[in-house]
C-alpha cells in the first residue's frame, strides 16, 4: 500500500494558513468503495485510508515511511507568492486599475 507525504495547501474559505504548516502521511485506497445496498452508505473494508499522520517536518514522515517499511511518495508543495498589499491601496490617487464606484 502506497503513501502519500505532502503539505496540504491552505483552503480556499480563509485567508490564514492554519493547517497548512505540517506534513502529512495518507495511504492510497487499495480497495474499491462500494455503496451498500440497503443504506445507500458508501463503505470499503480498507481502514487504513482513514488514517492521516502529521509530522513537523518532511524528514520526520519519511523516517517514518522508512522505519515501518512503508512505500511512499513525496509531493513537494508550490510556494505562494506573497500578497502584500494594503486595504489603502485601493483608493491611492495613482491606481492603475479603474474606480468601480
Amino acid at each position: 500500500m502506497l503513501a502519500r507525504i505532502y503539505r496540504p495547501a491552505k483552503t480556499a474559505m480563509q485567508s490564514g494558513t492554519g493547517r497548512s504548516r505540517d506534513w502529512l502521511l495518507e495511504f492510497e485506497a487499495s480497495e474499491k468503495r462500494e455503496v451498500e445496498p440497503l443504506m445507500g452508505w458508501t463503505s470499503s473494508g480498507d481502514t487504513r485510508t482513514q488514517l492521516r499522520l502529521s509530522f513537523e517536518t518532511k524528514e520526520e514522515a519519511v523516517a517514518y515511511a522508512e522505519a515501518h517499511a512503508i512505500p511512499y511518495q513525496v509531493f513537494e508543495p508550490r510556494e505562494r507568492k506573497p500578497n502584500l498589499r494594503a486595504y489603502a491601496d485601493n483608493f491611492r490617487y495613482d491606481r492603475k486599475g479603474l474606480w468601480t464606484h
